[in-house]
């Protein structure tokens, strides 16, 4: 998995909180690791560690690993960053961590694009949890089509940073050739007028795909729930570690 210059640019990750404030999807994973009663979880795609950082504070022992150096140094120089064990990589080489829970929140899941590179998360995941453990994670439903959304328009707005001054920001999409739909963010500093871009792709999987993936994996589905924050854009699978 490579990170997106979002997240592996020193300047772009330091502004991503501040951009991306409204964080209440997690709201539903944290009701998700009490649900389970998980007392270790591990954080695929933890990027600047929020959701690692809550669970932290909630007493939970939290691995988070992201492939972007400069997100886990975000998220390490954050109040309580010592509670979490970081890992720069991803979770296709993980030690055995008999975690009561992994989770892939946003856009982690299908941020890995490349089947084979799914298929041996899949398997990272699983070598990492218990058994009985359970993986969750989400993925936007294709038949929405959501990317028709992602224009220049909708997404275009000017946000204060503190310690950096006015930041320009919009999304243009550049190539839907499904599954993968490809588009860029744009930034620019008021401060001293530097353009920073960070293209993206993301995989829309089908949702009987996935769950292919998941029993061919390991794994037993045990439910597929809607997103509270998003209802009817996106499948949340609920799957135990066999």
């Amino acid at each position: 998995m490579t990170a997106d210059a979002c997240f592996a640019h020193p300047h772009l990750a330091a502004i991503y909180d501040p951009l991306d404030p409204d964080r209440s999807d997690l709201d539903a994973y944290l009701g998700i690791a009490e649900e389970y009663g998980a007392r270790r979880v591990l954080d695929i795609g933890c990027g600047t560690g929020v959701f690692a950082l809550l669970l932290a504070g909630r007493g939970v022992e939290v691995v988070g690993v992201d492939p972007a150096l400069a997100s886990i140094d975000v998220a390490r120089a954050k109040p309580g960053g010592e509670r979490v064990r970081w890992i720069h990589g991803d979770a296709t080489d993980l030690p055995p961590l008999r975690a009561d829970l992994a989770t892939m929140t946003a856009n982690v899941a299908q941020e890995i694009t490349d089947p084979e590179g799914w298929r041996k998360t899949l398997r990272g995941a699983h070598g990492a949890l218990r058994p009985g453990g359970h993986l969750v994670f989400e993925t936007r439903d294709p038949a929405r089509r959501v990317w028709e959304e992602w224009t220049r328009e909708s997404s275009y707005r000017v946000t204060e940073v503190p310690g950096v001054g006015s930041v320009e920001s919009w999304v243009r999409l550049l190539d839907v050739s499904l599954p993968l739909v490809t588009f860029r963010w744009t930034y620019v500093f008021a401060a001293d007028g530097q353009v920073l871009t960070s293209e993206s792709t993301l995989r829309f999987r089908e949702r009987d795909e996935v769950e292919g993936d998941l029993v061919a994996s390991g794994y037993v589905l045990e439910d597929v729930r809607d997103a509270p924050d998003r209802p009817g854009r996106e499948f949340v699978f609920m799957a135990r570690r066999r």
